[in-house]
């Protein structure tokens, strides 16, 4: 499990193509450290296991599920992504409950800046519109963030100078992909209320 709170900006240092997925090599100094085979880390949102570590890089495989279903396969060497390491137990949960499973990719639409803080529109598929609320929480290429506006093909969200200066949301330009999840809660609750016969 992950909060959504990026402990680093990392980079893509290599991508190796294979038949029917690719492997990533990923710069992270305060990710690696300590990090082991087997671990997992979240590569912007997007939970992947360590292949392999040596000093401040890991290697990822990603299967052609996860390329298909996020913007990882848009990732090229040099590209910037957001790192996390999963919460540690009885650590401070800092943002929200986030699994590291994309439900689904959006797009910047707009961005508009102001003097401390910048708003960002994101376009969002109509499938999740349902789970998202104004002033609920989602998760934006691994970023936690509160939705300022919700509607029915896009959301809002402000972005504070830190979110902007630490994480791929200050670079992210209008056309770009981000990956998206949900809240988790709010898909259990639409589940419980269908087995129990409710509607969507």
């Amino acid at each position: 499990m992950f909060t959504g709170i990026v402990e680093e900006l990392g980079e893509i240092t290599a991508v190796e193509t294979l038949d029917d997925a690719c492997r990533f090599r990923l710069r992270g100094p305060v990710v690696t450290e300590g990090a082991r085979h087997g671990d997992s880390i979240a590569v912007n949102g997007v939970c992947l296991t360590v292949v392999d570590h040596e000093g401040d890089e890991f290697t990822a495989d990603v299967m052609a599920e996860t390329l298909n279903r996020s913007s990882l396969g848009a990732l090229t060497t040099g590209s910037r992504v957001n790192l996390e390491r999963p919460t540690a137990v009885g650590a401070r949960l800092g943002g929200h409950i986030v699994q590291g499973h994309v439900d689904g990719t959006g797009e910047v639409l707009e961005r508009t800046p102001s003097e401390h803080w910048e708003l960002v529109k994101i376009s969002l598929p109509v499938g999740l519109a349902r789970y998202v609320v104004e002033k609920g929480s989602i998760t934006v290429d691994g970023i936690s963030l509160t939705v300022v506006e919700a509607g029915p093909d896009f959301f809002t969200v402000s972005l504070i100078p830190t979110t902007l200066a630490l994480t791929t949301l200050g670079i992210k330009q209008p056309g770009d992909p981000v990956n998206l999840e949900v809240d988790v809660v709010a898909k259990y609750v639409e589940r419980l209320l269908t087995a129990q016969g409710g509607t969507r």
